[in-house]
């Protein structure tokens, strides 16, 4: 009998600092609860008898001011698991918002990672929206079904930030909002399922998206480690931890009321300063203890933090709560369980004020430790208090709603033991980390028994026999438009055995050879064209049909016809123009919708594609695995053609994705002004020369034929 076939499952994770144990959780605003829960699925996922290999995908950070430990490329967390660290961008550790350039650089080192491990993963489930963005252009190249997790949503964080009186503008300063949540629907829109924490969530939150479909939403709530957190029994005593906050406190032995959060905007913290400042009832009842990451200096770390922790002391000297409220400056990992169960044996309170969220892992630890809880009313924390049964709900604006809360449990013994008995109970009976993967496999088997799986990357050896780099041209106004430096060039490609030629153009196959032919331009060894809708190779110029099953995923031609009928500016080209996985149109941009306002038509009917606007004059649909670009990383995985070695030219928006990730650019001289935008990138060169000679001097450059000098792109 044959045996079942075991899952390899990669989980993509990308910003923030991460390992398997000593997490440094709230050290900032992208190292918080995702993080903890990514790591926890990875553990509980190994477990599971149906998988035999997960790894986790998160940054590779080599800097002096963090731990060695995000230096190690593969981290063996426990059998079958393992963190993998992917080069992306700088060496040195930034912000999430500062990421957002080298993604294409994490898909393209990813692709490496698999290679090495020998084969691809059965499933992708990729964490927030950078990650979402990384696993959509991954299941895109390799043709697997992508589950995706928000955790927390751009168009919702937006909005609340909005309700506080920050502008749009500075929002998207600080947070590029609007790359987040395009970033955000291109998850949505690739992915095969959508996992949720609770019904709210995806009620309330996605539901502001376009590509919000619930088919493909499954709601899952995460576990806790139900080994690290529990309640302390009768004999025992305050935990250490109980020394670095009672030095702070009048009374040491008073309930607390207890918060534990990044030192983040969302977090709200001020408010609850604020409250309890202004109550005399809470600072009788309660001190008031605050964890907020770990500091040295306040002003070594970034922007976000220096501000709310600055404000906070700000708040605790205009309210003198010195002696009745502790803000330690550091704590371990180890300490937080410690945290809730001393909150426990002091009778007091857990409290999650934040704006927004999303779930809220630390509600369910605080139930799990016997603590009692007060919460936002915004998110995961209604269906939490509604199965545990042991805490308040609050609107996290309103200060008197607060007060009224903290002081109804603190005053209460009954109620309070109460709490913290269903807390207990509820945590065990509905949040575990086995229980979470029991569902979500249940699930998986669902979706893959649904999937027909096309995995493309093939680690084996190129079968272009002698051939280590290739050069890509786009044909008009690239490749052709000067005849001596062509001449030129097309000396140099038959010279060199070593070096593949491709052509890579909007171009149906046949008019683009007879155009080479007019040209006099050999017949190239791969021909990608139609925009990337079909690949051709030279020997009897063989369609690739391995792509054309490739990219019929989510595709309906006749249906994004309609849906784009009647739209003004837009008129369809001839027949002739027509592919089965190309629909083209001619533009006129002054009577035409933004591509934004189309993609959202499509979107809200379910319909899922790329629209790519060239010269100003013309508009291809094309399938969202189709682009030139992911033909080009296609080509790179079946060929086994490093990215490095892979110089592209081209002029216009249709070459863009071309550029994008490890491979080499070179911008003709003479190029359309929608690629401007891409200036200044380390691995984009822009010609002086046109057309030929533009890409003989990219050539020149990035000396091609010889060593390949690749331009340091990482700090």
């Amino acid at each position: 009998m044959q045996k079942p076939h075991k899952l390899y499952i990669v989980l993509i994770s990308v910003h923030g600092l991460v390992r398997g144990d000593r997490l440094e959780l709230g050290c900032d605003a992208d190292t918080g609860g995702q993080i903890l829960y990514a790591v926890e699925l990875l553990r509980a996922l190994a477990r599971h008898p149906q998988v035999r290999r997960v790894d986790l995908l998160t940054r590779l950070i080599e800097d002096a001011n963090t731990d060695p430990d995000y230096a190690q490329e593969i981290e063996k967390v426990e059998p079958g698991a393992n963190i993998v660290r992917i080069r992306c961008g700088p060496r040195r550790y930034i912000r999430k918002e500062l990421l957002w350039p080298h993604l294409e650089g994490f898909i393209d080192n990813s692709l490496q990672h698999f290679r090495k491990v020998g084969h691809c993963p059965d499933l992708i489930h990729s964490h927030y929206a950078d990650g979402g963005y990384v696993g959509a252009g991954l299941a895109q190249l390799i043709g697997v079904p992508l589950i995706h997790t928000g955790h927390s949503l751009g168009r919702v964080k937006k909005n609340r930030l909005m309700e506080q009186g920050m502008s749009a503008s500075a929002i998207q300063s600080r947070y590029n909002i609007r790359q987040r949540i395009e970033a955000e629907e291109v998850a949505l829109g690739n992915a095969a399922m959508v996992i949720t924490s609770t019904r709210q969530e995806l009620m309330e939150q996605y539901r502001q998206y376009e590509n919000y479909h619930p088919v493909r939403d499954v709601v899952i709530p995460p576990g806790v480690d139900l080994v690290r957190f529990h309640p302390p029994n009768s004999h025992t005593k305050l935990p250490a931890i109980h020394r670095s906050v009672s030095r702070f406190l009048e009374d040491p032995n008073k309930p607390v009321i207890l918060a534990l959060s990044r030192p983040d905007e969302r977090k709200n913290i001020r408010t609850l300063i604020k409250t309890y400042g202004k109550s005399k009832e809470l600072r009788k009842r309660a001190n008031l203890v605050i964890i907020a990451g770990n500091r040295d200096d306040i002003c070594k770390l970034d922007e976000g933090a220096q501000k709310v922790l600055t404000d906070i002391l700000l708040l605790l000297d205009r309210y003198d709560l010195y002696g009745h409220m502790a803000i330690p400056k550091h704590h371990l990992a180890r300490d937080v369980p410690e945290l809730y169960r001393m909150a426990t044996m002091l009778k007091g309170v857990f409290v999650n004020p934040a704006l927004t969220e999303p779930f809220g892992l630390t509600l369910i630890e605080a139930a799990a430790s016997g603590l009692p809880v007060v919460a936002t009313a915004d998110g995961g924390p209604k269906e939490i208090i509604a199965n545990c049964c042991n805490g308040k709900l609050i609107d996290p604006l309103n200060s008197k709603d607060i007060e009224q809360a903290l002081v109804s449990v603190l005053r209460s013994k009954k109620l309070w033991q109460q709490m913290s008995i269903n807390g207990v109970k509820g945590s065990q009976a509905h949040y575990t980390w086995d229980g979470h993967v029991s569902k979500y496999m249940k699930e998986v088997n669902r979706l893959l028994k649904d999937h027909h799986q096309d995995q493309t990357v093939s680690p084996g050896k190129s079968r272009l026999p002698g051939i280590d780099r290739i050069l890509v041209c786009d044909i008009d106004n690239t490749l052709l438009g000067e005849r001596n430096g062509l001449a030129e060039l097309v000396e140099i490609l038959q010279a060199n055995n070593r070096l593949g030629f491709a052509v890579a153009t909007g171009r149906r196959i046949q008019s683009a050879l007879d155009i080479l032919e007019k040209w006099k331009v050999p017949t190239p060894d791969i021909l990608i064209t139609s925009v990337g809708a079909e690949i051709y190779y030279r020997h009897k110029v063989n369609r690739d049909k391995g792509w054309q099953k490739h990219i019929d995923y989510k595709w309906n031609a006749a249906a994004i016809k309609l849906a784009l009928r009647g739209m003004p500016g837009l008129k369809l080209q001839p027949a002739s123009e027509q592919l089965p996985f190309k629909i083209s149109y001619y533009v006129d941009t002054d009577k035409m919708p933004s591509l934004a306002m189309m993609r959202r038509q499509l979107r809200l009917c379910d319909l899922h594609a790329k629209l790519i606007l060239s010269h100003d004059a013309y508009l291809d649909v094309l399938p969202v695995r189709v682009s030139k670009g992911l033909a080009l990383r296609y080509l790179t995985m079946k060929w086994a053609i490093q990215p490095e070695c892979m110089l592209v030219a081209g002029d216009s928006g249709n070459d863009e994705e071309m550029f994008k990730g490890n491979t080499l650019g070179v911008v003709v001289g003479n190029y359309s002004k929608e690629i401007e935008r891409l200036r200044g990138k380390p691995r984009i060169y822009f010609a002086d020369a046109e057309y030929a000679n533009g890409v003989l001097e990219g050539i020149q450059y990035y000396d091609f034929l010889e060593r390949i000098r690749i331009p340091n792109d990482v700090g």
